[in-house]
């Protein structure tokens, strides 16, 4: 039974990938039904994984076609790879099933199957990402994923959401430029590019003191990339246009789970190929904390200057990426266990606020000014009761999961030496400007509208009933962990240790 389950993460990769090419085969329904069976089933062996690995208590290394390097190419898993895939099929396939309705009314024709094909290769960049064991793999698959991110946009085929994809396409080719170069560097100065042998070559010539500026430099490449192309500030000014064109159930995806697949990639090169103490020792950790504090402001800045739900979200988004990297810059630890809290955390609720915020928006004439949304929270009471739990979690108010991950982030900034009163001020304003932005849509969305003052208004019963699945799970799952967090939290601690 053990060697039947280690198969599972590369059955899972394989069957995405499949998926992908038959869904360019079927019917629009057929295609979508197939893409929410496969994220269903790759979900469903991620569980089984990850009960797998915590009774062994140990993580897995598969040879891919029972080939030893440098012929065949490998993946590794553990609990910290199997709760992140797990958590990226789950809202890969809850976008898919709430975003369908957007999905059938807004792309026409062949576009329906390119846009299911996209999420396919979507999930499955993201699995590759999460248990590959091999940095070159890594990096081709982060390629595959920026296409399929890409094609979730472009699928539209307006001149906005092209131009967003685009703009997407151009930030994310300057950070996949120069992670290959630190995959060039690292490969030229170790001649490997398995992890286990690039982290004893890169030790050992560290600790010889051989090489100190290359490594550096590699380090510096292969972690400034994937933070280009996750949002991190000063480079979220993809963010808005992006966000704010795409379909609901494609925000979810991008925002939600596709930047994150970065992150997780990054922190499996700082854990696996470099080790946490070249990582502090090396002041990249500083970057990212500094960095990510400037993003949780000026993101939360951002925010409650838009005049969009959409352009809001957005910006909220670049402002949660901030605590992620601010996490990941205080310490090994705590500070690494708070950022994977936080990646799970807005994984789930940003996906659920894009998915109610487009509901709120096709209720309102397709208009996302906050003007136009007056009253939306009545018009769709499902998509508002949703809307307000994924803020509520954003801002860190009890009772939901956000509120533990900011309990976990000041946690962490206490043992920052000498950045402790920074993190703390920071979580403090932050949290406060969360408040402004958040508090100032709930009370226009569920302010009643003026008897006809507004003619666009969509009558008659909103179409929400795949919405309201997704919204749903979501959100229960959100208060869930929000009240019993403990068994992911112990879970998680194991797994930072094991990666």
């Amino acid at each position: 039974m053990t060697e039947f389950f280690i198969n599972f993460p590369c059955f899972s990769i394989i069957l995405a990938l499949l998926a992908s090419a038959v869904s360019t085969l079927l019917g629009k329904s057929a295609a979508r039904r197939l893409t929410i069976i496969v994220c269903a089933l790759i979900f469903c062996a991620s569980l089984c994984t990850l009960y797998h690995v915590v009774c062994a208590g140990e993580s897995v290394t598969y040879m891919m076609g029972h080939f030893p390097a440098p012929f065949g190419n490998e993946i590794r898993f553990g609990i910290f790879e199997c709760i992140m895939a797990a958590t990226f099929s789950l809202v890969m396939v809850l976008c898919v099933i709430g975003g369908a309705g957007s999905v059938i009314e807004r792309i026409g024709g062949f576009r329906q199957n390119l846009y299911y094909i996209m999420a396919d290769l979507a999930l499955a960049s993201l699995l590759a990402l999460t248990y590959t064991n091999d940095i070159f793999t890594g990096y081709v698959f982060v390629e595959i994923c920026t296409v399929a991110a890409c094609g979730l946009l472009a699928a539209r085929n307006s001149g906005k959401s092209i131009s967003a994809a685009m703009r997407y396409m151009i930030f994310s080719l300057i950070g996949s430029g120069l992670l290959v170069l630190g995959i060039i560097f690292l490969y030229g100065i170790t001649g490997h590019l398995l992890f286990p042998q690039l982290k004893e070559s890169v030790a050992s010539l560290w600790a010889s003191g051989q090489y100190r500026i290359p490594l550096t430099a590699a380090l510096c490449l292969l972690t400034i990339g994937p933070a280009i192309k996750s949002g991190l500030f000063p480079f979220h000014l993809w963010m808005p246009d992006t966000y704010s064109t795409a379909l609901p159930g494609s925000a979810g995806i991008l925002s939600g789970i596709i930047s994150k697949g970065y992150i997780v990639f990054m922190m499996k090169l700082v854990f696996q190929v470099f080790g946490t103490e070249i990582f502090f020792e090396s002041g990249i950790s500083l970057i990212f904390l500094v960095f990510g504090i400037c993003a949780m402001i000026f993101g939360s800045v951002g925010a409650i200057r838009a005049k969009s739900i959409s352009r809001m979200n957005a910006y909220s988004s670049a402002a949660q990426i901030g605590y992620i990297y601010m996490g990941m810059g205080i310490s090994a630890e705590i500070g690494m266990l708070a950022a994977a809290l936080h990646i799970i955390c807005h994984a789930v609720t940003k996906s659920a606020v894009f998915l109610s915020s487009g509901e709120l928006i096709r209720v309102s004439g397709g208009k996302s000014d906050f003007f136009s949304l007056q009253g939306a929270g009545h018009r769709a009471k499902l998509a508002g009761v949703v809307f307000t739990v994924g803020a509520m979690s954003m801002v860190g108010i009890p009772l939901t999961m956000g509120f533990i991950t900011k309990i976990y982030f000041a946690r962490a900034g206490i043992t920052a030496d000498g950045m402790t009163l920074a993190v703390l001020l920071a979580l403090a304003v932050s949290t406060v400007l969360n408040v402004v932005y958040f508090l100032k849509t709930m009370i226009r969305i569920y302010t009643p509208q003026k008897v006809g003052s507004q003619e666009h208004i969509v009558t008659g019963a909103p179409k929400g009933k795949m919405l309201a699945f997704s919204g749903l799970v979501l959100t229960v799952l959100n208060i869930c962990l929000g009240l019993h967090c403990e068994p992911l939290v112990q879970l998680l601690r194991r797994g930072i240790e094991m990666i």
